[in-house]
């Protein structure tokens, strides 16, 4: 029975997510609002199939360690050092309001100590992946606005950490009262430092190692496992020796991940199962959802709905305005904040486990983050006519007078001299064999920087030494493709004469960049046509090649002048190659 009941609760939660996440989709919406809405669906709360909410909080946490661990995989210090001077203190001072109001509002209502600091920091951090969608949707992830907002989003994640230490140790009468929170954020703090330092000082060493040893296997199978087998690993052991949870010792294994070589091949073997796990954990939030406690606390309900849609892109906006940031810029970045998502959930799902959050609670935040999600897009596309309304309303237009200067060049990310380079200077070469290897020279000596694409781990060295940059990856998986920026290069080859998985790589390339230039190389002249079909822009044939080199020694033997074999070469050229 209980087999039965695994299978039921993972088919359906799957099943019903599926549905409603399509829906939702379809709709404009981020899939987050058909997760939960999925929950509500198969929970106790509503009528049709009920699944085991045991067995989903068990998938659930596990969907938080790899959340978790994704959250660490693409966590970049260099990047938040680069905006360290607007979005270090104005996601603090956002964050801090945020936090001030919930808090307030949870004391107004009732609530005691504790529950209202954990209420409060949950409703602090905006949604990561809805935020990304929404600069992604309107084109604006390289621009000046997705750099801020992105900076904006890694300090939260700084801050939401920081926080997932704190709220464990807030269980018990001795966190009655400020003075006594304040001792326990400093024994937090001191605890989380201890932590950091072991993990990222052992498992910086020993981690990269293990992986590369299993990465020399050619395994994919092993090597997923083994990601998979060490953030079970640290997480578990940072709970179980450290006393802290599990999910920020998974944060912490994805940024020692994170900082080696196999950075993106991690995140690409272990995407798919984060993906599955994560759409568990918002199905098991979904299934606490009771409409009927709505009505027994629309109070809280609608101060937190006020706070996140108004509270927190005010104090967002304010604090850029302040800074001398341009009007636009300002409301698009905080209006593009105005939504709670996964770190809510998860630090809710901690003040749950400890016994601290009240019933009410995390039924007003599923229900908030419903809304505010739903309403996200429709946020963003408001920031233009209102720049607009307050540039004609002289009143309004008080707020940008009171800009001061401001100097951008450390809060804007700073560019390397290959970042940059235009489209027409940089190109992407799938492998490093000695084609790729030749290619690359010829590339960099002509002005062009390569990218070297490698499944090899061991190339890695020699393709850096050589001074190109190189990605560890499949150059099959659109993850890999991003990570070597095909959007800002002319030029994709692939020099490999065996590439599994070649069509689909010439379509995904053609997806992320249409007017990139594919050259391909293939070991056989039946392959051409289809290649030329599926996307490629030129096809070089082995047999082709061969069939060249042979036909000129001929003609050279045979007495031929230069300009005859040159004449023959591009006939025989023209027949082979060009469609």
């Amino acid at each position: 029975m209980h087999d039965a009941d695994l299978l039921m609760t993972i088919a359906a939660g799957l099943g019903v997510a599926l549905v409603f996440g399509y829906a939702t989709q379809r709709l404009g919406l981020s899939p987050i609002v058909g997760y939960l809405i999925a929950g509500i669906v198969v929970g106790p709360n509503t009528p049709g199939y009920e699944a085991n909410a045991d067995i989903a909080n068990q998938f659930a946490e596990l969907g938080v360690i790899l959340l978790m661990f994704g959250v660490g995989l693409h966590f970049d210090v260099k990047e938040l050092w680069r905006v360290r001077d607007l979005c270090v203190p104005g996601a603090i001072f956002q964050c801090f309001t945020t936090f001030s109001l919930g808090f307030a509002s949870a004391r107004f209502f009732g609530w005691d100590w504790s529950s209202s600091i954990i209420f409060a920091v949950a409703i602090a951090f905006s949604s990561t992946v809805v935020v990304t969608r929404i600069l992604a949707d309107a084109n604006e992830l390289q621009t000046h606005v997705g750099n801020i907002a992105i900076g904006w989003l890694i300090v939260q994640d700084v801050l939401a950490v920081l926080a997932m230490v704190l709220l464990p140790n807030l269980s018990g009468s001795e966190a009655d009262g400020p003075t006594n929170v304040v001792w326990i954020a400093v024994v937090a703090l001191a605890k989380i430092g201890v932590v950091v330092l072991a993990i990222t000082w052992v498992g910086g060493r020993v981690i990269p190692s293990i992986l590369q040893h299993v990465a020399a296997t050619k395994s994919r199978e092993l090597f997923t496992l083994a990601v998979l087998v060490l953030v079970l690993g640290i997480a578990l052991a940072s709970s179980k020796m450290f006393g802290i949870s599990m999910a920020l010792g998974a944060f912490l294994a994805g940024v020692v991940v994170g900082q080696s070589e196999f950075s993106l091949r991690a995140a690409i073997d272990a995407l798919p199962m984060r993906d599955a796990f994560a759409v568990l954990f918002f199905v098991s939030i979904g299934m606490l959802f009771d409409p009927v406690v709505l009505t027994q606390s629309k109070g809280i309900l609608i101060a937190t709905a006020f706070i996140v849609l108004l509270g927190t892109p005010l104090a967002c906006i304010f604090f850029l305005l302040a800074m001398g940031q341009p009007l636009r810029m300002s409301l698009r970045v905080g209006l593009s904040l105005s939504q709670i998502g996964e770190f809510s959930f998860i630090v809710a799902n901690l003040g749950r486990q400890q016994e601290l959050l009240p019933v009410d609670a995390m039924h007003v935040l599923v229900t908030v983050s419903i809304v505010t999600i739903a309403l996200a897009p429709m946020m963003q596309w408001m920031a233009v006519p209102l720049a607009a309304w307050v540039r004609r309303n002289p009143r309004a237009h008080l707020l940008e007078i009171q800009r001061r200067p401001f100097s951008m060049q450390s809060a804007a990310p700073m560019e390397s001299a290959t970042e940059t380079l235009d489209a027409l200077h940089r190109a992407i070469i799938v492998g490093y064999g000695p084609v790729g290897r030749t290619l690359a020279r010829l590339l960099l000596e002509n002005g062009i920087a390569p990218t070297i694409i490698e499944m090899n781990h061991g190339n890695l060295g020699a393709i850096r030494q050589s001074g190109y940059r190189g990605v560890l990856g499949d150059a099959t998986h659109p993850e890999t493709l991003r990570h070597a920026e095909i959007e800002k290069c002319s030029t994709l080859i692939l020099s490999a004469s065996s590439i599994a998985g070649a069509e689909e790589l010439i379509r995904m390339a053609r997806e992320l960049n249409p007017k990139i230039n594919i050259l391909v190389r293939s070991s056989y002249l039946r392959e051409r046509e289809h290649l030329l079909r599926v996307g490629a822009d030129t096809v070089f044939a082995g047999e082709g090649e061969t069939a060249m080199a042979l036909a000129e020694h001929m003609l050279r033997e045979l007495g031929a002048t230069p300009d005859q074999i040159d004449r023959e070469r591009e006939k025989l050229r023209t027949e082979i190659f060009v469609r």
